[in-house]
């Protein structure tokens, strides 16, 4: 049986959150139990009786806030980052998820419980909507400045964990670029793309419009052009739905037609909710590591597990390493 351990304290709404959505999990699922770290002494109150048995409260003195540097998480062994990634490093728990900083977890996790061998740098992804399903996008904030190399690695990380996790068969792979032709990008995205070329599936160039289009099912950019894009797209799309509101509430015919068409409105809705899919896993490392917006709610929380259980029950990381081995020249 799988074992999660849960940061209970990084989240912007506290610990509340984090421990719906664990229950909400484990309304859903009998098959993994989970160690949650926190500061509180009241959790009990909101677990019921029926889920103490699968879950074991441990206590901590510390917390990292978001305020915090990623720098300082390896110094705080007292904090619940430092303490719920030490429990993977030893083995008493498979994964790790948190709703923190996600600096201080993946600094953790790359120094305590290490890199797949082969890997030279982790790397955040996250799943995007599309017209037709989802897209992968990485790396997103873990690395502002990659070289050639890294890049290639993502674009393999990313596609073993699009075909072993997300059940995409044979995905494919773009390297975000400013053009499709193999000409256009910087230095590193054109030495990229000829490392890229005999990984199965890449299709070479992307813009950024194929995140979205359902062409492409893995995209390959540096952290600092990925999270951008990350903050753009969530900024569109918050934009988006306060236009619509905004426009609804003018006349009777607009809210007529909102009522008729909320099934659409609806499935809007699911499609660029981030709740949806859960968190973004850390690729690279030698156990699952899902890192959750620092606004989850228990919706997101609760997929964020199902994420992590996922890739613990797969063979990812095996995977990984013999698909980077094959790759390496």
């Amino acid at each position: 049986m799988v074992k999660i351990a849960i940061d209970a304290m990084g989240g912007d709404d506290g610990a509340k959150p984090i421990i719906d959505g664990l229950v909400l999990a484990m309304k859903n699922n009998n098959n993994f139990n989970a160690i949650v770290v926190s500061d509180h002494d009241e959790l009990d109150f909101y677990i019921p009786k029926k889920f103490n048995n699968r879950i074991e409260i441990l206590k901590c003195n510390d917390v990292i806030s978001m305020s915090d540097q990623a720098t300082e998480a390896l110094k705080r062994k007292e904090s619940s980052a430092y303490m719920a990634i030490d429990l993977v490093k030893n083995s008493k728990a498979d994964a790790y998820v948190s709703a923190g900083h996600s600096g201080a977890s993946m600094s953790l996790a790359t120094l305590k419980i290490g890199r797949i061998k082969g890997v030279s740098r982790p790397a955040i992804a996250t799943i995007m909507p599309t017209v037709t399903g989802t897209s992968l996008v990485l790396d997103v904030g873990a690395n502002v400045d990659c070289d050639a190399n890294n890049l290639k690695e993502f674009a393999i990380m990313g596609q073993v964990y699009a075909s072993e996790v997300l059940g995409i068969d044979e995905p494919l792979v773009g390297l975000l670029s400013n053009g499709e032709e193999s000409s256009k990008g910087n230095d590193t995205t054109k030495e990229a793309f000829k490392l890229c070329e005999n990984i199965p599936n890449f299709m070479g160039n992307v813009e950024g419009n194929d995140i979205f289009n359902g062409t492409c099912d893995v995209v390959v950019c540096d952290g600092f052009v990925g999270n951008i894009m990350l903050k753009a797209a969530e900024g569109v799309a918050d934009t988006i739905t306060t236009i619509i509101k905004q426009n609804l509430r003018r006349s009777l015919i607009s809210i007529t037609g909102a009522v008729l068409m909320r099934k659409v409105f609806k499935k809007l809705k699911l499609k660029v909710d981030y709740a949806e899919y859960g968190g973004a896993p850390l690729l690279g490392i030698k156990a699952p590591v899902i890192i959750a917006h620092g606004k989850s709610n228990s919706k997101a929380i609760k997929n964020a597990i199902f994420q992590a259980i996922k890739a613990s029950d797969s063979n990812l990381n095996a995977i990984i390493e013999n698909r980077l081995a094959t790759y390496k020249d």
